[in-house]
């Protein structure tokens, strides 16, 4: 195929790159003789892009946007293109690394079943694995993702911070082998991973985190997932309701602290 390619950004210089090696022409612009225009944009500039765009009837647009679906292509398929959405369920950094990471990640797909054989085929072509989306579950699709990933980018480096203000000076040597495992087992175990003091019901230790956290910026989310891992340890059977009562309490009394 002839891919156009708008965005040369982190995600659309990878992609272009993968799509050539995979023997696709590729150019960047909304290149009139395309088969196929992917616009790989941040989300909010994706329905002004699509509406200053000059298609031709046939013309597939694709977009690699996790949040939205089919309908922000709507401008486009009025005018008689074919609606795509390819989101790669991967991180971009603008690294060497990243064209390395794409063969078999997963990709968010929503077409019109006239077009899933066609989107299955490019997926294939980056060594990819489709996850058919529907169209009103891209936010929920985008927010898994963005919850899991960004997220714990921001808990690993809280994590990092507060062990370099206890004195760690490689706070990473500490926490890749413990985080590593964590995630391996979560992965393969489900809620069975859980491990750690709220696990146990063990409110001494919960409030002393607490205290040590109340003059960082740590303490809203240590609470926030406290509570949840709670919640989440009383159903899968981890925890009895009745052991963790001291420990709600605690977690509880903090709210407004």
């Amino acid at each position: 195929m002839i891919i156009g390619v708008i965005g040369a950004g982190r995600v659309g210089a990878v992609l272009a790159a993968a799509f050539e090696s995979a023997g696709h022409e590729v150019a960047f612009g909304a290149s009139p003789r395309a088969d196929l225009i992917l616009i790989a944009v941040p989300d909010d500039a994706l329905a002004d892009v699509v509406q200053g765009l000059d298609v031709r009837p046939g013309q597939i647009v694709a977009h690699t946007s996790g949040a939205h679906g089919l309908e922000v292509l709507r401008a486009a398929t009025e005018r008689g293109a074919r609606p795509l959405a390819l989101h790669p369920a991967m991180t971009f950094t603008a690294s060497h690394t990243d064209l390395a990471r794409l063969p078999g990640i997963s990709w968010g797909v929503t077409a019109p079943d006239d077009l899933r054989a066609t989107a299955a085929r490019l997926v294939a072509d980056l060594g990819g694995v489709p996850e058919w989306i529907a169209d009103h579950h891209r936010a929920l699709y985008h927010a898994a993702l963005a919850h899991g990933a960004n997220h714990l980018v921001t808990l690993v480096n809280e994590a990092a911070d507060r062990l370099r203000d206890a004195g760690v000076v490689r706070p990473e040597k500490v926490l890749a082998p413990l985080l590593e495992a964590a995630l391996e087992n979560a992965l393969r175990m489900g809620d069975n991973a859980l491990t750690g003091p709220v696990s146990r019901g063990d409110a001494g230790t919960v409030a002393r985190h607490v205290d040590v956290l109340a003059h960082t910026g740590s303490l809203p989310a240590y609470l926030a997932l406290a509570r949840r891992t709670a919640d989440r340890a009383i159903a899968a059977g981890r925890l009895r309701a009745t052991e963790a009562e001291a420990l709600l309490d605690v977690l509880a009394a903090e709210v407004t602290r």
